[in-house]
This record gives C-alpha cells, structure tokens and sequence, in this order.
C-alpha cells in the first residue's frame, strides 16, 4: 500500500478526554473500528488486541478503538474485559466517516449504516501504511502485529 497522510480526527475517550490523532505523532498506531462493544465479533477481537498489546507496545504502538458506542458502554466494555487501551466514542460516526468504514450494511434483508470492521496502521509521522478492510476476527490482530513488525524492519534497512 502506498502511504498516505492519515485523516486527522478528534474524539472522546472512554474517560471522556477529549484525543486527537495528532497526540500519537512519533508513535505507531494501531486504529481499529469496530460495529459495537459486547457483540460476539468485537469483543473477541477486543480480547485479541488485549492479549497482544504488550506485544504491540514493544514495538511503540499504541491500540486506539473506535465504535459508535456512547462513552458509558464503552467504560462498561473497557472494565468487563480488562482493555489496556483507549476506546473512543464516535456517535456522530464522523472518525469512521474520514476513514471510509462508514457503510451500507445488511443484515437478514435490512439495509442499514454501520462499520465496517477496518484496522489502520498509522506510522510515527502520521501516515496510514497499511489498512485491514472487511475484517474477519480470527487470527486478524496477529496478521496486523506481524505487518506492524514488518513495516518497521523496513524503515529500518
């Protein structure tokens, strides 16, 4: 993939502090969107990326999650599975907007908008160097670490 400057965005966190991507310049990101907390899918992925953030932190990254879940759901999801990471509210649906993951979706002949479960990995100057599209849970946040740690052998060389 191409780099790409990534969309600049500000949310509320799971604390109710405001963040912006521009907060994580020198850092990698992890940003993952996910349909909506406690629903089979996302929180086996949460438990994922929860499993693997030391992993991820030891590689200067940092995991951010975005649904459109209200900020209470997610401080519920957050303490229910034990998240080391920060989850951000997007109600207005406008982060999931900037990054194209905001779709028609169906679901037994309903057409309605939603996410679509996407995972960005931002590098430390702010550009998105690979994106995971249609995302299928299983094995999914090992597939991104182990990019993550291939995009950093290459800026290395």
């Amino acid at each position: 993939m191409e780099k790409q400057p990534a969309p600049p965005f500000e949310g509320v966190t799971d604390t109710g502090e405001k963040i912006s991507l521009e907060q994580f310049r020198g850092k990698w990101v992890i940003l993952y969107f996910y349909p909506r907390d406690n629903t089979p899918g996302c929180t086996a992925e949460a438990l994922d990326f929860r499993n693997a953030a030391e992993d991820f932190a030891k590689h200067n990254a940092v995991i951010l999650g975005v649904s459109p879940d209200p900020i209470n759901r997610h401080q519920k999801f957050k303490q229910k599975y034990q998240l080391p990471f920060v989850l951000i509210s997007d109600e207005d649906h406008s982060i999931a907007e900037r990054y194209g993951v905001w779709k028609e979706k169906k679901l037994y002949g309903k057409v309605f908008p939603g996410i679509e479960r996407s995972t960005f990995i931002i590098d430390p100057d702010g550009n998105i160097v690979a994106a995971f599209r249609k995302v299928k849970v299983k094995g999914h946040v090992q597939t991104v670490l182990e990019t993550l740690q291939q995009l950093q052998q290459q800026t290395q060389n």
